[in-house]
C-alpha cells in the first residue's frame, strides 16, 4: 500500500494506542524523529505476541516517523552505509497491523535510531549486518542495540562473565570433556551457540542411550563448540525472563513454564506464561549484570533466570512485552523510548 513521502508532524484525532500523544507530537513538531527497524518479515510476525510491533507502536504514537528494513535491505555505496528502506505505519489491529510506501533508497544515517529486531541464528549474514550498521552509528545513528556489542556478547557465552550468577557449566567441542561433565553433574542440559526458542536443546542424564549420537550431531563429529549446564529442576516452576532497559530491570519478569513432558520452557517451545514478582535473588543478578550492559551499549536486554542462576543474555531480540504489559498494565516500549530519548539528548 502506497503512503505519501511528505509527511508533517502527524495528529490523530485521539490519544490512543495508536495514535500521537499531543504534548509528545507538539514537542516533536519542529524535528521529526525518524526510527528505522531492521527486522524479520513483518507480515509473518505473531501478531498478539510481537515486541517489535509493541515498540513500533509506541514509536508512532510518539509522532516518529518509521522505517522498515530486511537484513537484505541494507547495502554500501562506496563509503555510505544504506538501506532500500519503506516508510511505515502499524497498528493494533489483528486483521492488518501494518501499511508501508515504496522502497526508497536513503542513507542510514538520515535515521536517528534503528532497532536491530532480527531473530537468531547470529550467522555470518548478522555479523555483516551489524558491520554495516557499526558504520552508520558511526556517522551519528543510535543503534539499539549497539552493533559490536552484538558481536561481543554471544547470548550463551556472555553469561560466563558472572560466574557467580550461573550453575556448573562447560563450553567445549569435545565430547569426552562432555561426558566427564555428564558424569559429575548427572543430569544436564545441551545447547548450540548459535540459536534461540528451545531450537537443538537436548537434555541427557548418564544412562541415556542416545548419548553419543547426541554428542556427535551437537558438536558435529568434534569440530563445533556447544554449552552444557547442569539441569536444573526449577525450570518446573519457570524459567523467567527477566528485561532490563539501560540496566534497570522491569519489576515483573514471565516465568515460562514447560508443557508437561517437554524439557523446554520457550513460549516456542509451547511453554506457557506466567506472569511473576522480580526475587530479590533477580534483582541481585541483575545488578551483577547491569554495569556491563550500561557500558556495551546494550540498551535492551531479556536475562533467563532459572532458580537462583542465570542461564542466558538474550541481546539480539528480547520478547516478552506484550505478555507483561497486558499482565501488568505497563508501558515497556515506553520505557525504552524514554531511554532511547535521553541517549539522543546526551553530547
Amino acid at each position: 500500500m502506497g503512503l505519501s513521502h511528505g509527511w508533517p508532524c502527524w495528529r490523530p484525532r485521539a490519544n490512543t494506542p495508536n495514535t500521537v500523544d499531543p504534548t509528545l507530537a507538539h514537542r516533536r513538531c519542529n524535528v521529526t524523529l525518524k526510527l528505522g527497524v531492521v527486522m524479520d518479515p513483518i507480515e509473518t510476525i505473531h501478531y498478539a505476541k510481537d515486541s517489535t510491533l509493541a515498540m513500533l507502536v509506541e514509536a508512532q504514537r510518539r509522532g516518529y516517523e518509521l522505517f522498515y528494513m530486511r537484513q537484505t535491505d541494507l547495502f554500501m555505496r562506496d563509503t555510505t552505509p544504506m538501506a532500500s528502506m519503506r516508510r511505515l505505519r502499524v497498528k493494533l489491529d489483528p486483521a492488518q497491523w501494518f501499511e508501508w510506501g515504496d522502497p526508497q533508497r536513503q542513507p542510514l544515517a538520515e535515521l536517528q535510531v534503528i532497532l536491530l529486531r532480527t531473530d537468531p541464528p547470529v550467522d555470518m549474514n548478522y555479523l555483516y549486518t551489524t558491520h554495516l550498521l557499526e558504520l552508520a552509528q558511526s556517522r551519528g545513528c543510535l543503534v539499539v542495540n549497539r552493533p559490536q556489542s552484538l558481536r561481543d556478547a554471544n547470548e550463551k557465552l556472555f553469561i560466563l562473565q558472572f560466574p557467580e550468577c550461573i550453575p556448573p557449566t562447560l563450553v567445549s567441542s569435545q565430547p569426552e570433556l562432555l561426558r566427564e561433565f555428564l558424569s559429575a553433574q548427572h543430569d544436564i542440559i545441551l545447547k548450540p551457540l548459535d540459536a534461540m526458542g528451545g531450537r537443538s536443546i537436548f537434555r541427557l542424564t548418564r544412562t541415556d542411550p542416545n548419548l553419543n549420537v547426541v554428542l556427535e550431531t551437537m558438536t558435529q563429529l568434534a569440530t563445533r563448540p556447544i554449552m552444557a549446564q547442569r539441569y536444573l529442576p526449577e525450570v518446573r516452576a519457570g524459567d523467567k525472563r527477566i528485561l532490563l532497559i539501560d540496566g534497570e530491570p522491569i519489576p515483573y519478569a514471565l516465568a515460562r513454564i514447560p508443557a508437561v513432558g517437554e524439557t523446554r520452557a520457550n513460549l516456542a517451545a509451547g511453554g506457557q506464561g506466567k506472569g511473576v514478582e522480580l526475587s530479590a535473588r533477580d534483582r541481585w543478578i541483575c545488578a551483577q549484570v547491569s554495569p556491563q550492559l550500561k557500558t556495551k551499549g546494550l540498551l535492551f536486554v531479556g536475562l533467563d533466570v532459572i532458580g537462583d542462576y542465570l542461564t542466558e543474555i538474550n541481546v539480539t531480540s528480547p520478547t516478552c512485552i506484550r505478555e507483561l504489559d497486558h499482565g501488568y498494565g505497563l508501558n515497556i516500549s515506553g520505557t525504552l523510548m524514554d531511554a532511547i530519548e535521553s541517549r539522543l539528548r546526551k553530547p
